[in-house]
């Protein structure tokens, strides 16, 4: 078994070291010039690579998905999310309290209904708002207040927070979070999270040290598993 090297130490925040994962043993995070679709995957069988806790009590977990953040990361590393691997290996089988998933909806779109419902069906709590055509013509729904919200209502409920976003527009909420002797862990495609975020959090993992073990191979069809529409490869069905 490969054990991850840490590449920053820090204070140790509720018991728990502060460390930043790299995604690959012998490579370094990706910079926003990398060329992230010819990445490597991690491998499936290394049980540590998709580790950001492995070994510590994280007690009770709540996870908050910005879905819009997350599609986009995908979009970038060429990857389909299978998001129940997702849920598991964020929570390590670690107390799941919640996992929550937020997007931006289109009533019209039944592929993404199709994509919500199975969400809904395996382990989420899907937040939606509806979206807002710009003048561009493009559509967009913004989430982060939803987000920020919950994240501190729900601070009471549980030991660790895991936010998978890269938006830095988060950062003071997580700073309050850690006020309140919560701990906050980060996942997001190092290219698009930001310093800010990262510093803010007590623990930070690349997206594309998990790539192996969230990426979905398989092809199901709709009937049996909705979520086989979600390719960022082909349409959004989120937006």
């Amino acid at each position: 078994m490969n054990i991850l090297p840490l590449k920053k130490t820090a204070p140790v925040k509720n018991n728990l070291p502060h460390v930043l994962v790299d995604p690959l043993p012998s490579a370094p995070s990706p910079s926003p010039s990398s060329d992230l679709t010819s990445s490597q995957p991690a491998s499936e069988s290394d049980p540590d690579l998709v580790c950001i806790s492995k070994g510590f009590d994280r007690g009770r977990l709540i996870v908050l998905i910005d879905g819009s953040n997350l599609f986009y990361a995908a979009l970038q590393l060429g990857i389909e999310i299978d998001y129940a691997k997702l849920l598991q290996c964020l929570t390590l089988n670690n107390q799941l309290v919640h996992a929550f998933f937020y997007t931006g909806v289109d009533p019209s779109n039944d592929r993404q209904q199709g994509f919500l419902s199975w969400m809904r069906h395996n382990g989420y709590r899907v937040v939606t708002k509806d979206m807002i055509q710009l003048a561009d013509g493009s559509k967009k729904a913004n989430l982060d207040v939803e987000i920020a919200v919950d994240m501190m209502r729900l601070a009471q409920y549980c030991d660790t927070i895991v936010l998978v976003s890269g938006d830095g527009d988060f950062a003071y909420a997580v700073k309050n979070l850690l006020y309140q002797g919560v701990r906050v862990e980060v996942v997001g495609l190092r290219s698009m999270t930001s310093n800010s975020l990262i510093d803010a959090a007590d623990c930070y993992v690349d997206l594309n040290a998990l790539r192996g073990a969230i990426q979905r191979f398989d092809k199901l069809s709709i009937e049996t598993n909705p979520v086989s529409t979600a390719s960022p490869l082909t349409d959004n069905p989120m937006l």
